[in-house]
């Protein structure tokens, strides 16, 4: 996780830090960059406590290897899919015939379409 940077280039940043904040305030910046990272650690492993006490036992046994998105390559999982038996497939899919209704159709049963309508004398 070094984002690209260098043993050059973080040297050459930290020697233009060094010149823009001085020798007076960097004891001080330094000193609020270390609890600044303290800080981060500490949230971390918080963070990695309450999944382990939301998640109990199984939190160690799991594989986080598996998970990572780096491992994920779009070619592969395509080609893949490809491979497989397309009739295996279709076959959860032609398991039973689905009719949607539409609302119209829903409408007109709910109201009670194809009984006479309600009469009324007094109304008349």
């Amino acid at each position: 996780m070094s984002f690209g940077l260098t043993i050059e280039k973080m040297l050459l940043i930290g020697i233009i830090a060094l010149f823009l904040i001085g020798p007076d305030r960097l004891p001080a910046y330094s000193a609020q960059l270390g609890r600044l990272i303290r800080h981060l650690r500490d949230m971390a492993s918080g963070a990695k406590n309450r999944m382990r006490d939301e998640l109990g036992p199984d939190f160690d046994d799991m594989d986080w290897k598996k998970l990572d998105p780096r491992q994920y390559d779009p070619r592969r999982i395509i080609r893949e899919a490809l491979r497989e038996d397309p009739s295996a497939a279709a076959a959860d899919v032609e398991a039973e015939p689905v009719v949607i209704e539409s609302a119209y159709q829903r409408r007109k049963r709910f109201s009670g379409a194809g009984k006479p309508a309600p009469f009324d004398p007094d109304l008349t």
